[in-house]
Parts: structure tokens; C-alpha cells; sequence
């Protein structure tokens, strides 16, 4: 393990005003999405969708890293240059996801364990050699009335380190994501309590495993009232619960922290974001690391009209990296979302 390579990258990823796209999905997901704007899912098309993503002009602008699916890390453009070549030429960082997706947790009813550790080190080696310089794995925590459990939480704890562990190991730093759900009725404190109780367990797990903070990067979940509750969460009460959690959780020496959107929409996200780093200086930088909540608008553009609404759908790209960018600072305003033209 080199640490100074680790700890170099890192802070490369949260670059100050920078954060990540991840189109990551799985075949699966790529599927569900493009059934809903209508379109066939297959290879060719996911390629071109992607390669939309990976060439938009100026994305370095705002963006530090893209986390790939592994179909796209071994994809080219129309040209036949390989898209991890020109992100690096922009000085974007290529990730890789790793997780190959979860399964039901054995005897815990409505809970799930992510798979993937089987061979994760020849794949990591593979990876390397493709130019993957960051790695994510993703843990899936449920909230309901009994649930979660200890053992949900730890088996997840545990195999994210583990997982850390591996890519410290091959000199790629690794994206520890626990992700709790948004999905259900519970309210924001309780929201608070169990992302705290998951993020001590995940931090204790990865101290065991001997992986150095510096060289990571955490992507948790935004502390907030799930989907269906009765009462939703302002972003200024989403920042004060989600930072009052990291501050009791997550040492000052980690890099950085990317949040994940989680199933909020679009400006959302972007709200929430902005209202963290409106409360001041944190010991870690705050930025996204968002799919769907920067992905949405570009590809309804481009569905409508393959052919034609390249350009337009890179637009909205952009301009959702902007808009995500400015909160990461703290200087977006909602009203900029009215200067968008697409």
C-alpha cells in the first residue's frame, strides 16, 4: 500500500468545486432507466449514452472523477479511443465499480448483504491495468420499524472494509459507500440515528482492517425524512442532522465526503448540498457524487431525439455539474436554475 498515492488521489477527487458523476449502472439499472424514457437497452446504446457523459466539453470544469460500469471501462469512443484515455487527457479520474449487487441477508427478512468479494483482487489488478485510479462499493441499509438489524449492519461494515482493504492493496482508493435508503415512512431523527450507528460500525471496521482514512473517500446518504413521510425535510434541517452525524462519526483526517443522491430529485440535491456548506468550514470537504440527480435531464434529452440532441443533452449535463459544483462552495442560489436553457 502506498499511502501518498492513495492520500494524493483522494484529495484529487474532492478537488475544491469538483465532484463525481457516477454511470455506474448495472446492465439491470440501465435498463430500468431507459425504459422509462423509451429506449432499447442494449450495448450500442449504452455506449453512446455514456460516451455523451464521458466527451461533454468543459466537464472537467466541475468534475474530478467518473465512476464507470464494467462494460464502459473497456469501451471506445466513435473514434476508437478508449474512454478512460480521454478522461484522463481532461484530468478526470477513471473509477470502477466493483460491488456485483446484493442478495437477501440469510435469516434477516427485508435486508440485504452486497456481493463481490469473491476474486475482487485479480479484478482490482484487471482494472488497474485499464487505468481505474478509484473504486466504489456499495452497502444497502433499509430503515423500518425493526429493521435494521445488528447483523445487517455489520456484515455490510465488514465487507466494505474488507473491500477497502483489497483496493488500498492495488493502489486504487476506494469509495466506502453505506447508503441509507430514503425509502419509507421513518422521520429525519430517526434517519439520524441509524446513519450515525452505521457510519461508527463502518469506521470501526475499517480501523480493523488497518485501511488508512487518508486514502479513502466516504459517499454516505444525506440524513433525511424517508420518501414517504409526513413530514419532509427542509435542506437547512437536512444539513444540521447530516453534519452533526458526520462530526460525531467520520475523523478529521478523511479527505473528503461525496454524497450520493439517493432518490432525490435533481435541485434537491443540489439544495441540500449547498445548505451544508452554507453552515460554514468543515474538517472535510462536502461535495456529490450523484447519478440519477445529474444524469436525469440529459437523458430525456437525448431519448427524444438520438440522433439530433447530443449537444443539448450535454447541456444539461453541464449545467446540473455547475449547478452542483456552486453548492459544493456554497454559492448556489436556487434562483440560478432559472438560467438554464435546456
Amino acid at each position: 500500500m502506498n499511502v501518498d498515492v492513495l492520500t494524493n488521489t483522494a484529495r484529487a477527487m474532492v478537488a475544491h468545486g469538483k465532484g463525481i458523476i457516477a454511470a455506474d449502472e448495472s446492465i439491470d439499472t440501465c435498463k430500468k432507466r431507459f425504459d422509462a424514457v423509451g429506449l432499447e437497452c442494449t450495448e450500442e446504446n449504452r455506449r453512446l449514452y455514456r460516451q455523451i457523459i464521458l466527451t461533454a466539453p468543459k466537464i472537467e470544469q466541475y468534475v474530478s472523477g467518473i465512476i464507470l460500469f464494467d462494460e464502459t471501462i473497456r469501451q471506445k469512443n466513435d473514434e476508437g479511443i478508449p474512454f478512460v484515455d480521454i478522461l484522463t487527457a481532461r484530468g478526470i479520474l477513471p473509477g470502477i465499480k466493483v460491488d456485483t449487487g446484493t442478495s437477501a441477508l440469510a435469516l434477516h427478512e427485508r435486508e440485504s448483504i452486497t456481493n463481490g468479494l469473491d476474486g475482487l483482487r485479480e479484478r482490482l489488478a484487471e482494472y488497474a491495468t485499464y487505468g481505474a485510479r478509484f473504486a466504489k462499493w456499495r452497502a444497502v441499509i433499509a430503515i423500518d420499524a425493526d429493521i435494521p438489524s445488528e447483523a445487517c449492519i455489520k456484515a455490510n461494515a465488514l465487507a466494505l472494509a474488507h473491500y477497502a482493504a483489497l483496493c488500498q492493496e492495488a493502489h486504487i482508493v476506494p469509495i466506502v459507500e453505506p447508503e441509507v435508503l430514503m425509502t419509507g415512512d421513518h422521520t429525519i431523527e430517526r434517519c439520524a440515528e441509524v446513519t450515525e450507528h452505521v457510519l461508527e460500525e463502518t469506521g470501526e471496521e475499517l480501523s480493523r482492517q488497518g485501511v488508512a482514512i487518508g486514502g479513502i473517500i466516504l459517499k454516505p446518504s444525506m440524513v433525511i425524512a424517508g420518501s414517504n413521510a409526513a413530514n419532509q425535510s427542509t435542506p437547512k434541517e437536512v444539513a444540521d442532522f447530516t453534519v452533526r452525524v458526520l462530526s460525531a462519526t467520520v475523523p478529521r483526517e478523511l479527505p473528503g465526503i461525496t454524497f450520493l443522491s439517493g432518490g432525490q430529485s435533481d435541485e434537491q440535491a443540489t439544495a441540500n448540498l449547498q445548505a451544508m456548506n452554507a453552515l460554514g468550514t468543515h474538517p472535510w470537504k462536502l461535495s456529490f457524487s450523484y447519478g440519477r440527480a445529474i444524469q436525469n435531464p440529459a437523458l430525456a434529452i437525448w431519448a427524444s431525439d438520438t440522433q439530433e440532441n447530443v449537444a443539448k443533452a450535454q447541456e444539461a449535463l453541464l449545467f446540473r455539474c455547475k449547478m452542483n459544483s456552486l453548492a459544493a462552495q456554497g454559492t448556489y442560489d436556487a434562483s440560478m436554475e432559472e438560467s438554464r436553457t435546456y
